[in-house]
């Protein structure tokens, strides 16, 4: 375990206590916080990337359509919880701009080459730089995809378990980070990853005894619905390392007695 210090905070699917998970009034919640990044879904929906997490209506939508078979423009037709309608990957880089970093997550199928024309589109529009996003999924095929079509945009690589070879499956996608389930949070993960020159992030990390845990195991930023709750933790942790700089530097003060 190592000395923790401040954790890179991903606002999970925006801020979901505020408002509909994955809206854009969840996004400009997060972003009223400050957070240092934005974490949300995407599928391919008949040619265009909507933001949205479940593969089928029903939870926040009524129905039980899967999203790949329906027409986007019915889905972007129908209200979320919070009044607000599905949003297209477009409008959340137009929201997010230069405020946060935003990791988009490709939860269907054959979102890679519409992920790529549309940063690359995004980009060239706007001046935004391609450092600002990473791409994830636990579909690593998408993520080798994305490496062939935009190697510019860093990858993160969802892992839910603790593969027999560790962080072994981030190098051929030169990935940028692996991002952990808390479930299943292993300091031998996180070491080989640290080794290898990778990121740790780990999801979803909602409960304070959990996020100082996974700060001792050595990782680097957690996804949350509770960014307050990481915030308040980093703003606590940095109050502890000025302070122990403060009285490092003054016992170089103290005069000797001989």
């Amino acid at each position: 375990m190592q000395t923790p210090g401040p954790l890179f905070c991903f606002a999970h699917r925006g801020y979901r206590q505020r408002a509909t998970e994955n809206s854009l009034q969840a996004i400009a919640h997060a972003l009223e916080f400050d957070v240092d990044g934005i974490e949300i879904d995407i599928w391919n929906v008949g040619g265009q990337l909507l933001v949205k997490h479940d593969r089928r209506l029903g939870r926040l939508i009524a129905g039980s359509e899967l999203l790949t078979d329906m027409c986007p423009e019915i889905l972007r037709g129908k209200l979320l919880p919070c009044g607000g309608r599905v949003p297209t990957l477009r409008e959340v880089l137009e929201l997010v701009g230069s405020d946060a970093q935003l990791n988009i997550e490709m939860k269907g199928p054959n979102c890679a080459a519409l992920v790529a024309r549309e940063l690359e589109s995004y980009v060239r529009d706007s001046g935004a730089s391609f450092e600002q996003y990473l791409l994830s999924s636990f579909n690593h095929r998408q993520l080798y995809e994305s490496l062939q079509l935009l190697p510019e945009v860093r990858r993160g690589v969802l892992i839910d378990g603790v593969p027999l070879d560790l962080a072994a499956c981030a190098e051929p996608l030169k990935a940028y980070s692996v991002h952990l389930s808390l479930d299943f949070a292993d300091p031998d993960l996180i070491a080989d990853a640290r080794r290898r020159g990778l990121k740790n992030y780990v999801f979803t990390v909602n409960n304070p005894d959990d996020l100082a845990l996974v700060a001792a195991m050595g990782a680097d930023g957690v996804f949350t619905d509770e960014p307050q709750m990481v915030m308040d933790y980093n703003a606590r942790v940095t109050a502890e390392m000025l302070s122990q700089q403060r009285t490092h530097s003054g016992d170089g003060d103290i005069p000797q007695v001989s």
